[in-house]
C-alpha cells in the first residue's frame, strides 16, 4: 500500500541563539522599516461586556495567553540589517481601566468612541513593544468596553478567533477559582520561524524562487479599471470591505459545477471575479491575491502567530477560453501557487 507524504515535523529549536524572523515576519518588518510609527498593521478589536465582570480574573486570563504563547511577548531587534526574534520572561499583565461610569450616557459613549478609535491608530513600536495591548473601559457598573489591539506581526486572522476562545476559557475557569486545562503546545513560534528559515535554503528555495520567477515575469503593472478619479500619484492605506453572501441556491449551484469540473468553489469564483475584472480592465493578463492560512502542520494549528500568507494568482484570459477551459486554467494556476 502506498503511504501518503507526511510534512516534515517542526522540532523545537535548540541553544539559546538568536531566531531569525519568519518569512512572513520579515516582510512586515521591512514594511515598519519603511513608514515606521503607521498603524497600517494594526489589529483592532473591541468586546462589549454586558454583566457582572471579574476585573482581575479578566486580567489574569491576558496574562495566562502572554505565559502560554510566546509570540505575545516577543519583540524584534536588528543585526546587520536583518531582523531576530527577541522573546521576554512571561511577567505580570498591565491592563488599564477607564472609569467612564460617572458621566451621561452619550458622554460616555463619546468618549468610549473617541479612546476605542485613539487606541487603534496608536502605532507600536517592533523594538521596544509590547506588540499586545488591552484597554477596559467601564461604563456602568454591569457594562464595560475592552479594547483589543495586536500588531500584524504577531497575529493573524486565525490567531485571533484562538485567541478570544482559550480567553474565554481561561476567564471562566479564574472565576471558579481555577485555571483552564489547554492542551499542551508541541512548538512555539520561533521554533517554526527558525524551522522555516533553515527549511528554505538552497535547493528549496532556488526552486521556489525560480517558480515564482517564471509565474511574474512581464506581470502588468496595473489594472485598467475605468474608475471616477484618477489613480493617486502616491498609494495610500485608504480603503474599504465589501461583504457579498450568495443566496443559497446559488451558492449550491457553484459547488455542484466545481464538483463535476473538478475544481474548488474558491477556483470557481476566482474564475468567475477574473472574468469580471478582464471585461471591465480590457486585459486579459491580470493578477489577484489571495489569502491563505499558511499552517500546513498540524503543530501550527493551535498556535498563536502570523502564519497568514498572499499568493499571487495570475490569469490568463487569452484566446477565449471556454468556462470549461478557463477552470482548467485556474485550477493550474492555484494549485501550483498552493504548492509554492
Amino acid at each position: 500500500m502506498k503511504q501518503e507524504a507526511r510534512a516534515p515535523t517542526i522540532p523545537r529549536r535548540q541553544g539559546a541563539g538568536p531566531t531569525p524572523v519568519s518569512y512572513a515576519q520579515r516582510r512586515l518588518w521591512f514594511l515598519d522599516r519603511l513608514a515606521p510609527n503607521s498603524p497600517t498593521y494594526n489589529m483592532p478589536f473591541t468586546l462589549h461586556l454586558a454583566g457582572p465582570l471579574d476585573v482581575e480574573a479578566l486580567r489574569r486570563a491576558f496574562e495566562l495567553l502572554t505565559h502560554r504563547h510566546e509570540i505575545l511577548r516577543t519583540t524584534f531587534e536588528e543585526r546587520a540589517g536583518e531582523a531576530f526574534l527577541c522573546v521576554h520572561p512571561p511577567t505580570s499583565w498591565a491592563m488599564p481601566v477607564v472609569d467612564l461610569s460617572g458621566r451621561s450616557l452619550d458622554a460616555r459613549t463619546a468618549e468610549a468612541q473617541r479612546l476605542a478609535d485613539e487606541e487603534a491608530r496608536r502605532p507600536f513600536d517592533l523594538e521596544r513593544g509590547p506588540l499586545f495591548r488591552t484597554t477596559l473601559l467601564k461604563l456602568e457598573v454591569a457594562e464595560h468596553v475592552l479594547l483589543v489591539n495586536m500588531h500584524h506581526i504577531i497575529s493573524d486572522g486565525w490567531s485571533t478567533g484562538l485567541m478570544m476562545r482559550e480567553f474565554a476559557a481561561q476567564y471562566e475557569a479564574l472565576r471558579q477559582g481555577r485555571t483552564a486545562t489547554l492542551p499542551e503546545l508541541p512548538v512555539q513560534y520561533g521554533d517554526y520561524a527558525a524551522w522555516q528559515r533553515e527549511r528554505f535554503t538552497g535547493g528549496t528555495l532556488e526552486k521556489q524562487l525560480a517558480y515564482w520567477s517564471r509565474q511574474l515575469a512581464d506581470v502588468p503593472s496595473s489594472l485598467r479599471l475605468p474608475t471616477d478619479r484618477p489613480r493617486p500619484v502616491v498609494s495610500t492605506d485608504r480603503g474599504a470591505e465589501l461583504v457579498v453572501r450568495l443566496p443559497p441556491k446559488v451558492a449550491e449551484a457553484v459547488k455542484a459545477f466545481a464538483m463535476r469540473e473538478g475544481a474548488t468553489p474558491f477556483m470557481v469564483l476566482l474564475a468567475g471575479f477574473q472574468v469580471l475584472m478582464s471585461r471591465l480592465s480590457g486585459q486579459d493578463d491580470l493578477v489577484v491575491g489571495a489569502l491563505i492560512a499558511g499552517r500546513t502542520h498540524r503543530e501550527l494549528e493551535g498556535l498563536l502567530g502570523f502564519f497568514v500568507n498572499t499568493l499571487v494568482l495570475r490569469a490568463d484570459l487569452s484566446g477565449d477560453p471556454t468556462v470549461e477551459q478557463l477552470i482548467g486554467r485556474v485550477m493550474e494556476t492555484t494549485l501550483g501557487a498552493f504548492a509554492n
